[in-house]
C-alpha cells in the first residue's frame, strides 16, 4: 500500500508539472472543470478508490479498537465473577467434604456396633431375663444409630441439591450484571459481585445534585431499568445505601452526611416502589454516610468516587445457611 502511494504521488507531481489544470487533493470533490488525458483520468479514478478504501479502512480500525476496549473490560468483570464463585465452591466443597468424612465414620460405627451386637449375643446366650434386656438395648442403640446415618445421608442429598440451587443463583446474578450496564457509561454505573452479593454503585454524577436528595432524571431512568430485572427477580432482597465523602455538610434540611445519605437512600427506595411491581417488604434504605469510603477522602477525583449510591441484591440462601450450620 506505501508504494502504491508513493507511485500515486509522483504521478500527481508529474500532472501539475505537465498540465494546466491542478490535480484536487485525496478526500476532496473532483472540481467541476476538472479535465485530463485518459491516462492520467484512471490514474486519479484510481487513486479516489485508494483514498476512499484507505477512509474506510481506518473507520474499521477505530470501531475494532473500540470493541476490543469493552471485551477487555467484560473480561476484567468476569474474571472477577469467576474468582469469587471459585472461593464460595472451595468453600461450599470442604462442607461436603467433611460431612462424607462423618458418613463414613458413622458407617464404622456401625459395623463396630453390629459385631459388638453379635458377640454380645453369643457370650450371654445362657443369661436368662439380664441377657434379653441386653439384647434389647443393644437393637435399640443399633436402630438409633442407623437411623442418625439415614439422617446424615438425606442431609448430604439435601446439601447437594442446595449447591445446585446456588450455581443456579449465581447465572441468574451474571445475568442481572448484563442487563442493569446496557446503556450506562461506567464512571456513572459499575456491577460487580462480593461475598455473594451483587453491588450495583451509582455515582452522584448519575444521582444527585450537590447536597441535594432529589434524584435526576437520568439517574430515574436507570432506576426504571433496574426495576424491571428486580420485579423479575424475587429472589433477591433489596437493600439502597446512600454514601457521601468526608466534607461536613450542614444546611436546612440536612443537618450532617448521616442525614443527606439515608435521605438519598430513601429516595430511591420510593423511586424502585413506584408503581407497585416491587414488594416493599423486599426493601431496606440505609444512610452510611462518609464513614464506608471505597478509596481515601485525598483527592476531589476520590471524594467524587465515595459520593455513591449502592443498591446490594442478596440472594435468598436461608436454606443453605441452615444446612451449613447444622
Amino acid at each position: 500500500m506505501k508504494n502504491k502511494f508513493h507511485f500515486f504521488t509522483f504521478l500527481g507531481l508529474l500532472f501539475l508539472a505537465f498540465s494546466c489544470a491542478p490535480v484536487y487533493k485525496c478526500g476532496e470533490s473532483r472540481p467541476s472543470g476538472f479535465a485530463a488525458g485518459n491516462r492520467l483520468t484512471g490514474v486519479v479514478n484510481e487513486r479516489d478508490e485508494l483514498c476512499e478504501l484507505s477512509k474506510n479502512q481506518q473507520e474499521t480500525i477505530v470501531k475494532l479498537t473500540e470493541n476490543t476496549k469493552i471485551l477487555n473490560e467484560t473480561i476484567d468483570s468476569l474474571n472477577v465473577k469467576n474468582q469469587t464463585l471459585q472461593g464460595e465452591y472451595n468453600t461450599l466443597n470442604g462442607k461436603y467434604k467433611t460431612l462424607q468424612g462423618d458418613h463414613e465414620a458413622l458407617k464404622e460405627d456401625l459395623l463396630k456396633l453390629t459385631k459388638n451386637y453379635n458377640a454380645a449375643v453369643t457370650e450371654n446366650l445362657t443369661q436368662g431375663h439380664l441377657y434379653d434386656e441386653r439384647i434389647k438395648e443393644k437393637e435399640r442403640r443399633l436402630a438409633e444409630r442407623e437411623k442418625e446415618l439415614m439422617e446424615r445421608e438425606k442431609r448430604i442429598k439435601e446439601l447437594e441439591l442446595e449447591i445446585a440451587r446456588r450455581d443456579s443463583i449465581v447465572k441468574r446474578l451474571n445475568q442481572i450484571l448484563q442487563d442493569a450496564l446496557l446503556g450506562f457509561d461506567k464512571d456513572e454505573l459499575s456491577v460487580e459481585i462480593k461475598n455473594g452479593k451483587v453491588y450495583i454503585s451509582m455515582s452522584d454524577k448519575l444521582m444527585f445534585q450537590s447536597g441535594k436528595s432529589d434524584v435526576q432524571e437520568k439517574g430515574k431512568t436507570a432506576l426504571e431499568s433496574l426495576v424491571t430485572v428486580f420485579a423479575k427477580n424475587e429472589n433477591f432482597e433489596i437493600l439502597v445505601e446512600g454514601h457521601t465523602d468526608n466534607i461536613p455538610i450542614k444546611t436546612a434540611q440536612f443537618s450532617d452526611n448521616w442525614d443527606l445519605s439515608a435521605a438519598r437512600a430513601t429516595a430511591v427506595v420510593r423511586i424502585l416502589q413506584q408503581g407497585g411491581k416491587i414488594n416493599p417488604n423486599r426493601l431496606t434504605a440505609s444512610g452510611k454516610g462518609e464513614y464506608e469510603p471505597k478509596v481515601a477522602n485525598d483527592t476531589p477525583e476520590n471524594r467524587a468516587k465515595n459520593r455513591r449510591t449502592e443498591i446490594i441484591l442478596s440472594p435468598n440462601l436461608t436454606e443453605l445457611m441452615e444446612y451449613l450450620g447444622k
